[in-house]
């Protein structure tokens, strides 16, 4: 069975072997890999192709992971700048041009709006998962890709709802530009890749600008004549510094090295932060009108980060001796420079400080209320192995961290990812059918 549409009692239904739910870079990278093995697939997206990027981030949004990393399977980075950090519009055209050129079948403005397992499904099945379309409809797959990635909930912690409503809240997520927040100082909490953004760009705007910190971990942008990012592809095991992260109320998906800088010059850290003249406060605790409760510990959280700035940078020292890599060495080392970095206290008075705003960096959640219940844990995320094989036969995830490392949702694993669950669905359609064709293809 190929693909087919008929009309029932359900309205229209119609098949496709594998549905894939996103089409954002891995949506398309699964998509992709599917083609080069001859295997068709339904790409669903609720909005446009590389819809978050195009339209769901800052305007000033930049990628750290660079230009390099914008491959996808069969096509590789071409330009002439492979380490510039593009914005998200951008990404979201290249990601457009690549569906386009390959010819992938994908359609836009197509939310899901629940995915249902047949209870008698068996292993040859034709159809093992019917999808039910926000706008009408029934798509019946064998296999489903879940490509929406880790990061679709925005988080706000309780706190917020105890900040005197007169001072201006949002999210990360709802964030645009200085220009469009009221005048005043600007509180950013987090300091993730949003946070630190974020408040480098509100201060090169001229705006009074705090930021609370919280634990995360610092990397060089650049180090021995390389950019990070491409240490941690030639390094795996450099991934494991990020670890897993969790959080009261459900899962928290580790984050991302801050390495995107608009000059293109320099690292982006809490130090650099200060040096510019952004205030530092401690993480929040707990908030009274306007007033909020920090923990006292910028120095802290501001000298755990410079350690793993100088653990990453040891650990390429060592990589790179080990193996006899000839990289040019860099003396002095990057570190995160200190010096401006000062505990601020355990109260912040925001009316004292003239703070108008504040923008919660505070990160995201899964969000996979779409698929069965039985497929996903108390906290609503995925049961997975590995963050890409789901707890059904025939389910698979794209853009999962498997629980100890972030390699998996990075830009250019669309490619690893997607060739890895193109494999399976491969293996399952020759040993279903007995068609002639080698399991495993080169």
């Amino acid at each position: 069975m190929t693909t087919g549409k008929h009309v029932g009692s359900v309205g229209s239904v119609e098949y496709a072997e594998t549905v894939v739910i996103g089409a954002g870079q891995q949506g398309c990278g699964v998509a992709g890999a599917l083609q080069e093995l001859g295997r068709a697939a339904l790409v669903l997206e609720r909005g446009e192709i590389g819809q978050a990027w195009a339209h769901e981030r800052w305007d000033s949004l930049l990628i750290g992971s660079g230009n390099r990393s914008l491959r996808f399977p069969g096509r590789e980075y071409d330009g002439d700048d492979p380490y510039g950090c593009p914005s998200g519009p951008e990404l979201a055209r290249v990601l457009r041009r690549y569906a386009t050129e390959r010819g992938l079948r994908i359609r836009q403005h197509t939310p899901v709006a629940k995915v249902e397992c047949p209870p008698d499904a068996s292993d040859r099945d034709d159809v093992r998962f019917r999808t039910r379309l926000a706008t009408g409809g029934v798509v019946e797959s064998r296999n489903l890709v879940a490509a929406v990635g880790g990061y679709a909930a925005p988080r706000t912690p309780a706190p917020a709802a105890d900040v005197d409503p007169a001072v201006h809240q949002l999210h990360s997520h709802g964030y645009r530009n200085p220009g469009a927040l009221p005048a005043g100082a600007v509180l950013v909490v987090g300091a993730g890749i949003s946070g630190q953004q974020i408040a480098d760009e509100l201060a090169a705007a001229g705006r009074r600008t705090f930021l609370a910190v919280g634990r995360h971990r610092a990397w060089p942008r650049r180090y021995r004549g390389r950019g990070i990012q491409e240490w941690l592809r030639a390094l795996p095991s450099l991934y494991e510094e990020f670890g897993a992260a969790g959080g009261d109320g459900g899962p928290v998906l580790p984050g991302l090295p801050v390495t995107a800088v608009r000059d293109k010059r320099g690292d982006l850290n809490l130090g650099t932060l200060a040096a510019k003249g952004v205030t530092l406060v401690g993480s929040v605790r707990a908030a009274d009108g306007t007033v909020l409760h920090l923990k006292d510990n910028v120095v802290a959280v501001a000298e755990e980060s410079a350690r793993s700035f100088r653990r990453a940078v040891d650990l390429i020292d060592t990589r790179v001796r080990r193996r006899g890599f000839a990289a040019p060495q860099e003396r002095p080392a990057p570190e995160v420079p200190l010096a401006h970095v000062a505990d601020f206290g355990e109260r912040l008075d925001l009316a004292r400080h003239g703070i108008t705003t504040i923008v919660w960096c505070t990160g995201f959640g899964p969000d996979y209320r779409i698929l069965p219940d039985h497929v996903l844990d108390e906290h609503g995320a995925p049961i997975q192995e590995k963050g890409l094989l789901g707890a059904l036969p025939g389910l698979y995830y794209a853009g999962l961290p498997d629980g100890h490392s972030i390699a998996p949702v990075g830009i250019e694993a669309n490619v690893e990812n997607g060739r890895f669950i193109a494999r399976l669905i491969h293996v399952d359609h020759v040993l279903r059918t007995g068609a002639p064709a080698a399991l495993i293809t080169v």
